[in-house]
């Protein structure tokens, strides 16, 4: 991983600088909406298919069902969370 030394970032213009400040916090929103979906991925996985051997590369009703149950039901509560937050 290489990183950028403060005196290289000084000896660039100020639009130069905004550039990369607005790269760097696109790429942290991507990797955090990444990190909240593997996260989803390992906890749905889980509660959908922990007692359930997995026969078939194909997801059956029932499965579609309760992964896309799993998932909406965690996405409404940061929905609801980020929301009383916000209010606060």
């Amino acid at each position: 991983m290489s990183t950028i030394s403060p005196s290289a970032l000084a000896s660039l213009d100020e639009q130069s600088r905004n550039e990369i400040k607005e790269f760097l916090e696109t790429e942290n929103q991507k990797s955090r909406v990444q990190s909240q979906i593997h996260f989803y991925n390992n906890l749905c996985f889980g509660k959908c298919f922990a007692d359930k051997p997995i026969t078939s590369g194909h997801l059956d009703a029932a499965e579609e069902s309760c992964l896309r149950n799993c998932v909406n039901r965690y996405l409404d509560l940061n929905v609801k969370v980020v929301g009383a937050l916000q209010g606060q």
